[in-house]
Order: structure tokens, then C-alpha cells, then sequence
């Protein structure tokens, strides 16, 4: 398991932080330190894999403790999860040599997919290390490491529900449809459950793929209908 500080001012952020952790396979939280000094004290008990660190908790900055985790812990590697935009900020946090950089509020699958990629990455660091290449490892190594995905076709990542196998016939559906569909006429049509036809109609509306509308009739409610998205 891959261990996890959080470092949180915000009694209620931290909490939130550590089920989103929870929820994701592979790591796990060891502890939660709601000031600087508390985080000082927490790194020489637990020496954890990562730190999730907000850059304004009280007593000790962020950036100092990115740097002492920096000088004191050299194999913990740290994300920054934090309300900070300005640029500067950005730029010092990356020269301090963070993995990633997330705004505040946390979104869950925006923390996912930076939790999978690091995974990904120490998964690739262990075997290397396994193989024999603790101390040299060539460019395609290297940027294997550095920029994963390069050169080859990324899956692209998709929300809790949301399969590629099923969007895709949703969308090749809604593609060679020319009127306006319900999520009962699609699910009648495909073979899918009425409540799965329309969380993918509605995903596929959100990614501005597709449009919705209200069809009304002569009685009754009026009806959300779908159809293809107006190009520019």
C-alpha cells in the first residue's frame, strides 16, 4: 500500500481528502496533520510514500515544509492541494519539485487520476529498481518515467458508470439518429435499462457531444430529449 500523509488546516478538507484516498485501490492514509509542526513531527513517525499538502497551514509554511520534506525525506514525494492561482506560486511550487498540483475544492476524479498516475509511476520506479537499474537507465527509461503515454493512444478516462464499450454505442446511436430521441426510445432500442440509457445520454451532454431539450406534449409532463450538439 502506498502510504499517505495529509496535511490540512481545515478539520472538514482533510476528512473529505482522506475517503477520497480511501475510495482509491493502492493507497492508504496513516495520518492527518492539521498544522505545520504537527506535519514535522508526523513525517519523523510515519516516513510516508506521499504527502498531500495545503501551502497555507499555520505555524510552519507550505513551502517550508516542502523543502524540508524535500531535504529530510527524499524518497517521500509530495502533491499540493491548495486555493492558490497566482502564477508565481505555481511556478515556485513546481521548481520545489512537487508531483502534481490541484486546486481547491478537490474534485474526486481529478485526485484519481493524479493517485493512478503515481501509482503508475512508483510501479515503474520498483520494477526498474527490481531489474537491476538502480543506477542507470536509458532515455526510452527515462521517458517512460518523465512523460507516460507518449507515443501511444491514452484511455481516456471516464467517471463512476461511464464505460468505453457502452458510450461508444450510445454515441454511433445518437450519431445516425436525425430526430430527437428520449432515454426510453434509446434504451427500447439498444437493449440497455432506461436508467443506463440516460446517465449516458446525460454524460455525453455534459462533454458537449450532445444537446437536450424538453419535447412537450398534449398531456402530461413534458419529455428531456437528446440529439446531437450544434457544430460551431
Amino acid at each position: 500500500m502506498i502510504q499517505v500523509i495529509i496535511v490540512e488546516d481545515d478539520v472538514r478538507n482533510a476528512e473529505i481528502n482522506r475517503r477520497f484516498v480511501e475510495k482509491i485501490d493502492g493507497f492508504q492514509t496513516v495520518g492527518i496533520a492539521t498544522d505545520g509542526r504537527q506535519a514535522v513531527e508526523l513525517l519523523e513517525i510515519v516516513s510516508p510514500d506521499l504527502v498531500l499538502l495545503d501551502l497555507y497551514v499555520p505555524h510552519v509554511s507550505g513551502f517550508d515544509l516542502l523543502r524540508h520534506i524535500k531535504l529530510k525525506h527524499t524518497q517521500t514525494d509530495i502533491i499540493m492541494i491548495t486555493a492558490a492561482k497566482e502564477l508565481q506560486t505555481i511556478r515556485e511550487a513546481i521548481h520545489g519539485g512537487i508531483f502534481d498540483y490541484i486546486l481547491k475544492p478537490v474534485i474526486f476524479d481529478r485526485l484519481r487520476e493524479t493517485l493512478d498516475k503515481y501509482r503508475s509511476f512508483r510501479g515503474k520506479i520498483k520494477a526498474l529498481e527490481q531489474a537491476g537499474a538502480e543506477t542507470a537507465v536509458d532515455q526510452h527509461k527515462i521517458d517512460e518515467l518523465l512523460r507516460p503515454g507518449d507515443g501511444e493512444k491514452q484511455r481516456p478516462f471516464y467517471p463512476k458508470g461511464i464505460d468505453q464499450l457502452t458510450l461508444d454505442k450510445v454515441t454511433v446511436y445518437m450519431m445516425h439518429t436525425s430526430s430527437a430521441r428520449t432515454a426510453e426510445q434509446v434504451s427500447a432500442d439498444l437493449g440497455i435499462s432506461r436508467s443506463t440509457s440516460r446517465r449516458y445520454l446525460e454524460f455525453l451532454v455534459s462533454s458537449g457531444k450532445m444537446a437536450a431539450d424538453l419535447s412537450y406534449g398534449s398531456v402530461g409532463r413534458p419529455e428531456r430529449v437528446y440529439r446531437q450538439a450544434a457544430r460551431c
